[in-house]
């Protein structure tokens, strides 16, 4: 196996195993939540938590999604573009999608440092910006996953 693809399977089953844990995570958060409310003890924090786990499962599934393709894609349009024009139309297209994320990425990390100093309603001690952190972060993995395929993308776009 080159090293590239055992790069890419590596990076794929950690983000599989991010992706699980926080599923599992977000599982525990909301059982607990209505175990407890149905107790008659409500945990206030909890529903702050759950959505910050959606989030965050919607952001690392994201970049999973990136890493096996399987993002909403128009591969059939360019497959019907005459065969000069294919590979720039595809280098294109990935340019564009790997300029918006480092464009996130750079604005989420901007918004970072003005919320560096708020904290979660329901639980002071974590930082507003430890929450939206998900942005940055899983806008590089995106730009990450989406160099990993560019050689798939590109053998694809050579073909007859």
């Amino acid at each position: 196996m080159a090293p590239l693809q055992a790069f890419r399977r590596g990076y794929g089953r950690a983000l599989e195993w991010i992706v699980i844990v926080l599923i599992a995570a977000l599982a525990v958060v909301v059982t607990a939540g209505v175990v407890f409310r149905y107790a008659g003890s409500a945990l206030v924090w909890y529903d702050e938590v759950a959505s910050i786990l959606l989030a965050w499962v919607t952001y690392y599934g994201a970049a999973l999604g990136a890493l096996k393709r399987a993002h909403l894609g128009v591969p059939e349009l360019v497959r019907k573009l005459p065969p000069r024009v294919r590979v720039p139309v595809a280098i294109c297209a990935e340019a564009c999608v790997i300029a918006f994320f480092a464009l996130l990425a750079w604005v989420g990390y901007s918004v970072l440092e003005i919320l560096a100093t708020d904290s979660l309603v329901s639980l002071p001690a974590v930082s507003v910006a430890y929450a939206q952190s998900v942005i940055p972060v899983s806008a590089v993995l995106f730009i990450v996953a989406e160099a990993l395929a560019l050689p798939e993308v590109l053998r694809e776009a050579r073909q007859p």
